[in-house]
């Protein structure tokens, strides 16, 4: 028989999230390197943060959810609550469960900024690495640098140029593997124009787009390498 059209709303709910999310969602794999290089950073967040008041959003959870902003491109710190809010995937790779509400935009973005005054991107980054770096997935061969331009709040007097090294022509052929980087850090990661003022916050969001831009590359790295 035809079924009825009616709006389920039941007070309780005993479906995990764990069981909303499918096993082969790429997310799964993500989150398994995310939590790794998080555990690495316990040190220097226990550095940031008092033992006494009252507890702030852990800060797992905030870069957790800033991943996601990358992953997803969502523009703003307040689209990405209200995708928090009603979004069970987004919830899940946070580490929130259904019933706690999410939190406010603004105190979203003042706990953030202690992660930013702790340069905590950058070692996240470097923790990302590490972790491709003991799966045996860098290499020490080469070390290629480039620029590319990134619309910004910026005069043309804080422009600073860069010269040539002799490594240049090793570069040029491996520029489309670094271009590729580059174009996912501006396109998906949201950087082709800055949402923030300063060399300090800009540096920061960067660095952790390209951990981001990392993460999503290394599952299918580590699952093609040799055992």
């Amino acid at each position: 028989m035809r079924g009825f059209d009616e709006r389920g709303c039941g007070l309780f709910s005993y479906v995990d999230l764990e069981a909303r999310v499918p096993a082969d969602h790429p997310l799964r794999a993500i989150r398994v390197l995310v939590d790794e290089a998080l555990a690495a950073l316990a040190g220097d967040f226990a550095v940031l943060y008092s033992r006494t008041g009252r507890p702030s959003i852990a800060p797992e959870k905030l870069l957790r959810a800033l991943l996601l902003q990358a992953f997803y491109t969502i523009r703003s710190e307040r689209q990405l609550m209200e995708q928090l809010d009603y979004n069970l995937l987004f919830r899940w790779f946070v580490g929130l469960s259904m019933d706690p509400p999410v939190w406010d935009a603004t105190v979203y973005s003042k706990n953030r900024d202690r992660l930013v005054a702790g340069d905590v991107a950058a070692r996240f980054l470097q923790a990302v690495l590490d972790g491709a770096r003991a799966r045996g997935l860098l290499s020490d061969e080469h070390f290629s640098v480039n620029g590319t331009p990134i619309g910004a709040w910026a005069s043309m007097k804080s422009f600073r140029r860069s010269t040539r090294h002799p490594g240049y022509a090793a570069s040029q052929k491996l520029r489309k593997r670094i271009e590729e980087g580059f174009g996912w850090i501006k396109t998906t990661g949201g950087l082709a124009r800055t949402r923030h003022r300063g060399l300090d916050r800009v540096g920061w969001m960067f660095a952790l787009s390209a951990a981001a831009c990392h993460l999503v590359r290394l599952p299918k790295l580590i699952e093609e390498a040799p055992t």
